[in-house]
């Protein structure tokens, strides 16, 4: 009987440390200062940078470092998807010239940097990571496209809780 109290608390353990870890935000983590240290390291810019400079017709490529569901669920019009887990492996399909402008962004603006910084890393000079993502995209009232239906479609946000 003395083993099965000994078992309880270690599973008991074993099963919460894990729903804990999963439940911190990425935010209380070392991973916050990675992403600190990439938005510092990059250049950050605005949904209106990016927008006036699609506006523009300006030669831009932009790439969304989303996973790929994200990706086909709503993006910015022309983007490329670019997983940032297979970035290294992708961007050199799309471009060549590392003096290319490219805009990169993601939901919130942490995964852009870090992409943003790794692109750098790899030699491109020109990479402006959008700093706050397709979320004030869509608040902005912007448009985005799906790749379920390849239409451009309205999103409109659910209010914050």
């Amino acid at each position: 009987m003395s083993w099965i109290a000994t078992i309880i608390p270690v599973a008991l353990f074993l099963l919460v440390t894990p729903i804990a870890a999963l439940s911190q935000s990425w935010t209380q983590t070392k991973t916050a200062e990675l992403v600190n240290q990439a938005r510092a390291s990059t250049t950050q810019v605005t949904i209106a940078q990016l927008k006036q400079a699609l506006d523009e017709d300006r030669d831009v490529l932009v790439f969304d470092v989303r996973t790929v569901r994200e990706f086909e669920a709503a993006h910015i019009p022309g983007a490329y998807h670019m997983d940032r887990g297979l970035l290294e492996f992708s961007v050199w399909s799309v471009i060549d010239e590392t003096d290319d402008e490219i805009f990169v962004y993601c939901r919130t603006g942490a995964r852009a940097a870090l992409a943003a910084q790794r692109l750098q890393e790899l030699g491109f000079t020109n990479i402006n990571a959008v700093a706050t993502g397709s979320t004030d995209w869509t608040k902005s009232g912007y448009p985005m496209q799906t790749s379920i239906l390849d239409e451009r479609v309205m999103i409109t946000p659910v209010p914050d809780e």
